[in-house]
């Protein structure tokens, strides 16, 4: 990092000479790049913003200490959060001609901290290349990965039984790559490789897959493979395999979930082939791309393989230790289905469902049998097929009431032992033993799927939201405290349910006091998002308006696990949240990873203007990523002062406007092949979101259709005053070009409209997390007072449609963020249509009155102002 960063330096300053805002540009293609080289390095930095905000939620996830990791993922995330933070470092710099240098300060003292307490411990490495089971533990994740360590502590702390096996750990892989010179040759294939090129991904894929798979194994990894089986099981060549990946460098198997390979039914014959395949799945077309969109580096990527004898397995299933989506039922589900169990964890089959209580007798409470037609069965030659299920048996329950409570007992005991709910999948053998394939911990709702599989509403309750997105999980209850701005936190009572229209990081102020946090509008990967997971703060995004479903001091339920909020205090919810702690915590890599978190995770600067927002109060990767993003709009809000230093380069708009627009297109705000006719653009050929809601917005036939405004003769003659009395007006006249940079997602509109300015600067994309509006107008053409009414007319306005505002003098700025796409859109075409309501404004601002006036009759549509009133 220290020697990336001193190389970056000389490349800024040169950057800074040649792209510098200062710096005169005469050669128009120079123009035309520096206005691409801006955008690109704006988004740039907004991706990289977005990636590691999904970084900080993950390892959010993990502090909980459910979920199995080693130090190899903390390394991963810690890589990947350094290279995100640094990208947004460097993006704004170039973008500033190097203005905020003092962040490659900030980033290599982080960097410093986190990289001292990793040295302190390093990942332990495997003791031999082939491990039995019954020497591993959770503490071996390192080397063995997810799926190993879990089998073997389930075996050897809870005597539960699972399949017989044992571990090829990373050493093995690391003995193949180095007896065949693998990662040099393979590093050499990928350097030709870009991501986005799919053919040469897939070429690139196809290539290295026959590559791994055409080496020999090292003749000793072979040999202890063999001894593997042989102690397991002697000289039985008839025993069947199944060959699971269990990769090392990730975070226990649930973020790489279906990227690599599982093969099924190998026999002893073929175990180094198929050994060989699965790492080889390390390179697949997906798992490259996969790597590379999460900044996974190859060299910190092992692969350790799990080889158990296959269960040919009477039946099979899943269970789990509580409900998968109704916190309020915390009773143990079973699913069953005959043969193999792919049929029931892919739904291919109806499973028998069966629910037990978890009281020490275990009852059985309920029970329903389906009729299942097909099973997956073992092939003794080796793979597996589908058969039929014998007919006296299609309807028969495949469990009974002792196998369903030895199962049931196996679950309580694996939910008491990891301390949180858990995910199993288990086997009966042909035997009448009952098996453990794999637990892991149970998510009670998945974004993806919980509208769809929620629990009914309880009943006995009024419900107020029915949906929206979770952004940190849980259940609070208290009285709503509706926040409009920052004062309103002051005096935030304790246990008060914060509600607001628009999420705000400044919220942390009153999150270790809060019950719950409801806001209309916001990402589940923002930077409020990331706090409330911090604070353990229940917090939904409801994507819908529910301010006035939610008057203060209304006592209300937050289920931050349906998306839903309940009318009073829901006592079923609050008492089936239990705070277990979790397995992982109090171990040494998850302590190693709660120091590491400390640099990396906490938000310390939350409001733009303190005086403490400065390079120097980033102490942690979050604020560096708030600093970047906050200044990455105010330099792209700049760009307009670029585009009014030339006028030779650009296109005019075609468009019955009352202002002269001229259109500069980074590449993509046109429709292909558009053609420009003497007049101009045409409406019809713009295909960049954001300006073309502001340009129908501008052309809406209300405002089309209004007439001249009535002359007020003491507006006119104040404006005739100031203009003959006020030095340099003649610089601000109407008819002034307008300049819109447009991309199909971006615009920055810079406007001279009467005797004011404005500039729009907004970003409209399907990732919410990216979308925002800033605008600013000052000026006019009457006097201070005319000016600052008109401005507080726009302001209140502005307030009422969800914008964040501040007035000094004759000046409004106001910023909108975090809203879906149709709703910037709606946003950016009402201020569209107040750019052309507010013309010539500042001569009916003839009282204080006619400042809720003009604000009331814009937001009811009345374009067409009459009188103003007058002073009583």
């Amino acid at each position: 990092m220290t020697t990336i960063l001193g190389n970056l330096r000389q490349f800024l300053t040169d950057i800074r000479i040649r792209y510098s805002k200062e710096s005169p540009v005469d050669n128009l293609s120079e123009m035309n790049a520096l206005f691409r080289f801006r955008y690109s390095l704006f988004k740039e930095l907004l991706a990289a913003n977005s990636e590691l905000l999904t970084v900080l939620s993950d390892l959010d996830e993990k502090l909980k200490g459910e979920h199995v990791f080693g130090l190899f993922y903390i390394n991963n995330q810690v890589n990947k959060s350094l290279k995100y933070a640094f990208q947004m470092v460097k993006s704004l710099n170039v973008m500033s001609g190097g203005k905020h240098r003092g962040l490659y300060d900030s980033l290599e003292e982080i960097n410093n901290q986190i990289k001292a307490i990793i040295a302190e411990r390093k990942a332990e490495q495997a003791p031999q290349a082939v491990m039995p089971h019954d020497r591993i533990f959770l503490k071996d994740a390192d080397w063995a990965g997810g799926k190993n360590a879990n089998l073997g502590e389930i075996k050897n702390c809870l005597n539960i039984p699972v399949p017989e096996g044992f571990a090829i750990t990373t050493k093995g892989f690391h003995d193949f790559f180095d007896y065949n010179d693998l990662k040099e040759e393979i590093i050499k294939q990928k350097n030709l490789l870009y991501i986005n090129e799919i053919d040469l991904l897939n070429n690139v894929s196809a290539e290295t897959l026959e590559l791994v798979r055409s080496k020999p194994m090292p003749p000793a990894l072979e040999e202890e493979i063999t001894a593997g089986c042989t102690a397991l099981w002697g000289d039985d060549q008839e025993v069947l395999v199944a060959m699971r990946s269990s990769a090392v460098g990730e975070d226990g198997d649930i973020s790489y979930a279906g990227q690599f390979l599982t093969i099924l039914g190998v026999t002893r014959s073929k175990i180094c082939e198929a050994y060989k395949s699965i790492i080889a799945s390390l390179y697949s077309a997906r798992s490259i791309s996969y790597r590379s969109s999460k900044g996974v580096y190859d060299e910190d990527l092992a692969m350790a393989v799990a080889c158990l004898k296959m269960v040919d397995s009477q039946a099979s299933g899943v269970l789990y230790t509580r409900h998968p989506y109704d916190i309020t039922n915390e009773n143990i589900l079973i699913n069953a289905v005959w043969g193999l169990g792919p049929y029931a964890v892919d739904g291919v089959i109806s499973p028998d469902t069966y629910t037990v209580t978890k009281d020490d007798d275990l009852s059985i409470t309920e029970k329903n049998v389906s009729t299942k037609p097909v099973q997956l069965v073992l092939n003794k030659q080796g793979g597996v097929e589908e058969r039929p299920v014998p007919a006296e048996l299609q309807s028969v329950a495949c469990l009974d009431d002792e196998h369903i409570r030895i199962l049931a007992g196996y679950g309580a005991a694996l939910e008491s032992h990891y301390k949180c709910a858990q995910d199993v999948e288990w086997a009966l053998d042909a035997e009448g033993t009952l098996l453990i394939l794999q637990s892991r911990p149970l998510k009670i709702q998945s974004p993806k799927n919980f509208c769809l599989l929620k629990a009914a509403p309880l009943k006995g309750y009024r419900l107020i939201v029915d949906t929206s997105e979770i952004a940190a999980q849980g259940v609070g209850a208290g009285p709503v405290r509706q926040v409009e701005s920052v004062a309103d936190l002051t005096d935030f009572p304790q246990g008060a349910v914060l509600v607001a229209k628009h999420s705000s990081p400044e919220y942390v102020l009153v999150m270790r006091t809060c019950a719950a946090i409801i806001v209309e509008a916001g990402s589940v990967s923002g930077h409020m998002a990331s706090l409330a997971r911090e604070f353990n703060v229940p917090t939904i995004i409801c994507n819908q308006s529910v301010i006035d479903l939610l008057p203060s001091e209304t006592t209300v339920t937050v289920d931050a696990y349906t998306g839903r909020v309940y009318e009073g205090t829901v006592q079923e919810l609050l008492a089936a949240v239990k705070k277990d702690e979790a397995h992982m915590k109090g171990t040494p890599v998850y302590e190693q990873l709660q120091r590491v978190a400390k640099y990396v995770i906490p938000l310390n600067l939350v409001n733009p203007d303190a005086p403490e927002f400065t390079p120097a109060g980033c102490t942690t990767l979050h604020d560096l990523a708030r600093y970047c993003h906050e200044f990455s709009y105010k330099e792209m809000f700049q760009i307009s002062d670029l585009a009014s230093k030339f006028h030779g380069w650009s296109m005019k708009l075609d468009a019955l406007l009352p202002m002269d627009i001229h259109l500069i297109d980074l590449g993509s705000g046109l429709k292909e092949g558009a053609t420009i006719s003497w007049n101009g653009v045409r409406v019809d050929d713009i295909v960049s979101a954001p300006f073309l809601a502001l340009v129908q917005g501008m052309l809406n036939k209300d405002l089309q259709a209004v007439e001249p405004r009535p002359i007020n003769l003491s507006g006119l003659f104040s404006v005739m005053r100031e203009q003959t009395l006020t030095p340099g007006h003649h610089g601000e006249r109407f008819g002034d070009r307008s300049y819109a940079i447009i991309a199909d997602k971006y615009l920055n509109f810079s406007s001279r409209v009467g005797y004011h300015y404005s500039v729009i600067d907004a970003y409209c994309g399907d990732t919410v997390n990216k979308n925002y509006i800033t605008f600013s107008f000052k000026g006019g053409a009457a006097d201070d007072v005319r000016k600052n009414r008109r401005v507080r007319a726009i302001s209140l306005i502005l307030e009422q449609e969800g914008f964040r505002v501040n007035v000094k003098g004759d000046k409004v700025d106001a910023r909108l963020q975090k809203y879906p796409n149709s709703y910037i859109e709606s946003r950016i075409d009402l201020l569209g249509r107040l750019l052309i309501f507010t013309r010539q404004l500042d001569m009916l601002m003839t009282s204080e009155k006619s400042v809720e006036w003009a604000a009331e009759n814009f937001v009811a549509g009345n374009y067409r102002l009459t009188a103003p009133p007058v002073e009583a």
